[in-house]
């Protein structure tokens, strides 16, 4: 079973009719119980960093999230609440990955950064379990504002306006900047990967 934590954002049901389509069951929580005894979690987000946070606080899972066992996939906001602090409202996060999120500057491009763009496997990460019959420099989709800067933990940037962390992982944590619930045939066989190659 897969729980998606329903604190951060509204896209909890494409993503779950995303899984459905995979023939995943999920479901919608903030129950600890249920999260620490999900198969995985998936910490999804649409919204603003420090009341994602809060919310997150309010039911005391800021704590619970790090010391996961499962494999667990936070995507877009969720990928940003990973790590260390965000610009976005000045907030401390979760600190399971280092890094600062930090706001898009541009006179020239336009921000939000939204659309299609890709995702460019950095070195040796074409060969991770995640990019299984996933192309260098596919095409997914992307809103956001913020961006988490490079670390030795991204296994995928990409390059609008500054290079920014794509796809990140950290022992059982992965994330995805992109929406792979909204990136057609390549989000769902990277959601794929996650639920086969993870663990």
């Amino acid at each position: 079973m897969i729980a998606i934590i329903d604190c951060c954002g509204s896209n909890f049901a494409s993503i779950k009719y995303a899984l459905a389509r995979l023939h995943q069951k999920a479901v919608l929580t903030h129950d600890q119980q249920i999260i620490k005894e999900a198969d995985y979690v998936i910490l999804p987000g649409v919204g603003h960093a420090k009341m994602a946070m809060e919310a997150l606080k309010a039911h005391k899972l800021d704590k619970l999230i790090p010391g996961l066992t499962q494999p667990v996939l936070g995507i877009c906001l969720g990928m940003q609440l990973m790590h260390a602090f965000s610009e976005e409202g000045n907030v401390t996060c979760l600190n399971i990955l280092p890094g600062r999120v930090k706001r898009f500057h541009s006179n020239d491009m336009s921000v939000p950064h939204m659309g299609w763009n890709t995702i460019k496997p950095i070195n040796s990460s074409t060969t991770h379990g995640l990019f299984d019959g996933v192309k260098v420099q596919d095409y997914v989709y992307y809103v956001h504002s913020f961006y988490a800067e490079v670390t030795k933990f991204t296994l995928a940037q990409n390059d609008y306006i500054t290079c920014f962390s794509a796809v990140v992982n950290k022992e059982n944590f992965y994330g995805m900047q992109f929406h792979p619930e909204k990136s057609g045939k390549v989000g769902a066989r990277l959601l794929e990967n996650f639920i086969s190659n993870a663990r």
